[in-house]
């Protein structure tokens, strides 16, 4: 290890920025941006704190979910991925709007036991024997949640491998729910120790079978026209990309990606976890052996239907979101009041982000729209003015071949002129 390295994290930020540059020279400039963009929120939050990395937060809009209207703050770097969400949920309201049933909401705590083979039909009978006492354990682990309605709710028993997994079935209310869960695991874990039993692990599982979302929505064939196909042909052509995410993981690992484009998004701007959705949806989209894809869209006779369903253990309160307020903020202009809401939002916005895409791709390409959003770095990139962006853009979009030095060349003529 450097030497420069040792007891960093007992620095104060500004000490870490200033041993940063000098260890790896670099550039005042640098070293002020880091500084411009840190907060004494960003230095509580992680270890070897530096800076703030800022995302763009924008609006996805016009979503309409179980009869309410939402505006819901999206943070991602892409492009292209709001207005996705936009141009979907918009095609979806004019049909009625998406409808996402209320979802059970329990999370998964696994205990995780070794045993040899001859001792577990014995292991597995102790266990069925004392549920009540292993979940009167869990919850006096965690008393304030079960005075909130929540708690241990269920024990499951699984043997997974040469393993015994004890699921817990916690209710976490309105929370993410991650560190209380784990909580009530080591407390049993504990007490199986103590009870002479070889515990493994004793941890939150991320795979949220028991906080299933679904949402449903149908499209009017004309909502789905473009000026060169007919809404009913871009609806089988839709229909068609769905049943080959079906078949071939790897057209379904895009098709999920352009899904988790929009819910990524939206739990980054909520405040959630969204790498533990992420994981789950991911091994959601596998439960059968085979790598899917996570929606299906099919034809009725005059419509277009789509599904999807997938783990979304989200939370209203707990982890960052009462520490950071754009968090709180973005609650209040979104209105999303409950978990239940929330999942329920969310999963609207990825069926969204997959009808925009899935109808971009059937028709004119996915590049076409796409690009034009990409013109847009682009002329930021080679140093456009705002005023100049817009113009740039328009120009770049006429050529067929675009890159950085055209960039240069057409910005250099817009200044000439």
């Amino acid at each position: 290890m450097n030497n420069w390295q040792h007891g960093f994290y007992k620095l104060t930020a500004a000490e870490r920025r200033e041993r940063l540059a000098q260890a790896v020279h670099l550039p005042s400039s640098v070293t002020a941006l880091l500084t411009t963009n840190a907060s004494a929120l960003g230095n509580q939050l992680v270890e070897n704190y530096l800076t703030d990395y800022p995302v763009p937060e924008g609006l996805a809009l016009k979503l309409l979910v179980n009869g309410h209207h939402y505006q819901v703050p999206m943070a991602i770097e892409e492009p292209s991925v709001i207005a996705a969400a936009s141009n979907g949920a918009q095609r979806v309201a004019r049909s009625g709007g998406f409808t996402a049933p209320r979802q059970r909401r329990l999370l998964v705590g696994q205990v995780v036991l070794q045993v040899p083979v001859n001792e577990r039909i014995t292991l597995l009978d102790w266990l069925h024997a004392h549920q009540d006492e292993l979940l009167a354990v869990a919850n006096a682990a965690r008393p304030s949640m079960q005075r909130r309605g929540g708690g241990a709710k269920g024990l499951r028993l699984r043997t997974p491998g040469d393993f015994i997994s004890v699921d817990l079935l916690v209710d976490v209310c309105q929370a993410m729910g991650a560190n209380s869960v784990n909580t009530m695991a080591e407390a049993v874990g504990h007490y199986l120790r103590q009870q002479g039993f070889n515990v493994l692990t004793a941890i939150l599982s991320n795979y949220a079978t028991e906080s299933l979302q679904a949402v449903d929505c149908r499209i009017d064939f004309a909502n789905l026209a473009t000026k060169t196909m007919a809404g009913q042909k871009v609806a089988e052509r839709i229909a068609a990309l769905s049943d080959l995410a079906q078949a071939d993981p790897y057209r379904a690992a895009t098709h999920n990606k352009g899904i988790m484009n929009g819910i990524d998004a939206v739990m980054l701007a909520s405040g959630n976890d969204w790498r533990a959705i992420e994981a789950g949806a991911h091994a959601y989209a596998s439960r059968d052996g085979q790598y899917r894809g996570l929606s299906t869209w099919q034809l009725n006779a005059s419509q277009l239907v789509g599904h999807l369903t997938l783990p979304l253990p989200v939370g209203v309160v707990g982890g960052s979101i009462g520490l950071n307020p754009l968090t709180k903020a973005n609650y209040q202009i979104s209105g999303i009041q409950t978990a239940e809401e929330l999942a329920a939002v969310t999963a609207s916005v990825g069926l969204a982000q997959n009808l925009a895409a899935l109808r971009a791709l059937a028709s004119s390409g996915i590049q076409a729209g796409h690009m034009k959003l990409q013109y847009r770095s682009l002329a930021i990139s080679v140093g456009a003015s705002s005023a100049e962006v817009p113009v740039l853009v328009k120009m770049l979009t006429q050529r067929k071949h675009v890159d950085q030095s055209l960039a240069k060349q057409l910005l250099d003529e817009i200044r000439k002129d």
